[in-house]
Order: structure tokens, then sequence, then C-alpha cells
């Protein structure tokens, strides 16, 4: 008789169970936290982005304000929407790619903050970054964005 005989059939190492969903649901994955909603009125912080290219050239014709670090397009929709569209426009001049996308965040950043609460409903905004817009100092950014909203709305 060999020794083989007396050995498990069964394979070393560990098993995992195979992946089929339980009744009371799979314990193995997390959930996502369910916050409570936010007691601001979603509504009116609602930014869309601007994607087609017949969007931002429609806004290069309405009401624009020139600052040292970017560019504001203000177009009303006049569609009865009362959502705000963000577009962010930065080009090949400005630098590569690293400093056109940190310039898009700075944007993205700026517009949750400042576009957010104090934008023109109902119409399209787009900023186009300019030079000196990536090292200019975000607190300055707001301001200037803050002071072109008010122009606009003039």
């Amino acid at each position: 008789m060999s020794d083989e005989a007396h050995f498990s059939a069964e394979q070393p190492g560990s098993r995992t169970p195979p992946r089929l969903p339980r009744p009371d649901g799979d314990s193995r994955w997390t959930r996502r936290d369910s916050r409570a909603p936010s007691s601001r009125s979603q509504e009116a912080f609602r930014l869309i982005s601007i994607r087609k290219r017949s969007d931002f050239l429609a806004a290069n014709a309405a009401s624009r304000v020139a600052t040292p670090g970017f560019v504001l397009l203000v177009r009303g929709r006049n569609d009865g929407d009362p959502a705000m569209r963000l577009g962010i426009t930065v080009t090949k001049k400005i630098g590569n790619a690293v400093v056109r996308n940190r310039m898009k965040r700075r944007f993205r950043e700026l517009a949750r903050a400042v576009i957010g609460p104090d934008g023109v409903p109902g119409s399209d905004h787009v900023l186009i970054g300019r030079a000196g817009g990536v090292e200019r100092d975000f607190s300055t950014l707001k301001a200037e964005l803050a002071h072109a909203l008010t122009r606009v709305r003039k």
C-alpha cells in the first residue's frame, strides 16, 4: 500500500465562496452612506455642463467681461428653465495638459463657489482661461468672478 492512500482528496488552501447574492443583501459590499438631504434648495445651485460646440458659439455672441485671469461670457437662454449651465474653455496657448487641467479644476471650483449662488438663472456661463489665470490667487479669482457677474447683471 502506498502512502498516498491516507491523504485527503480535498485541495489545500482557502476557498472563496461562490459569488451569489444573499436574500438579505451581500454583507461583503459596503453600502453607501445615506445622508440626510441638504437644507438648501438644490434647484438654485444646479450647474449643468455645456458640451455642444453650438452652445459655446451662441455664448460667444453674448455679453462678456474680461478679467486678468479669465473671460466670462453670459448668455440668457430664454427657454424657461432656471438651471444654469457652465462651459469651460482653456486653449493650448495656456500650457500643456497638466496646466490646462489644473486651470479647469480651479474654474469648476470657482463656479461652485460663485456662479452657483450668484449666477444668472436660466443662462449659460462660459469661462475662458487666460494666460495669467493659473498663477493667480484663488481668492483673487473669486473676487474677480463675483465682480464680473455684477457687471453682467447691469
